[in-house]
């Protein structure tokens, strides 16, 4: 296989693996509402940390900081949207999907959530990029690292 070729076949495998992190976060987040014990923060984190990893999967060649500039952007853009009070934004915000991604009101400590969320993907990006899984993912032989 040309170089060119073997490059898309592994971000085609990381953007897989940043996939199925998405969901895995987005199901953890939709679990941690259901049980009093977890505190509402968890939630802003694993929010932050979904958001991390959607801007990875959309800007997978893009450097480590790019990433995480969008990312916190973005979390902070919704949360200082919280402030603005109108009735057509108030009524997307009672629905399901208002409340999940623009939230109700604003609060100095989601912006702290946020961070945390965002470092916490970049933590695991880390890893990911030490162990590099995607490369040596194979399922007829998963010994191979082609």
């Amino acid at each position: 296989m040309t170089p060119f070729f073997v490059r898309h076949k592994l971000m085609f495998r990381l953007r897989i693996l940043y996939l199925f992190l998405i969901v895995f976060t987005i199901v953890i987040g939709l679990l941690s509402r259901h049980f009093a014990v977890i505190p509402l923060f968890i939630g802003d984190i694993l929010w932050a940390l979904m958001v991390y990893f959607i801007a990875r999967f959309l800007f997978i060649s893009k450097p480590l900081k790019f990433v995480v500039i969008i990312s916190l952007l973005f979390c902070y853009s919704i949360e200082f949207s919280q402030l603005y009070k109108a009735p057509w934004i108030d009524s997307l915000r009672d629905t399901l999907f208002g409340r999940l991604v623009l939230g109700n009101t604003f609060l100095w400590g989601d912006l702290l959530s946020y961070t945390v969320g965002v470092a916490i993907g970049v933590l695991i990006d880390i890893l990911l990029q030490h162990f590099k899984p995607w490369q040596s993912f194979n399922p007829t032989n998963p010994g191979s690292s082609n």
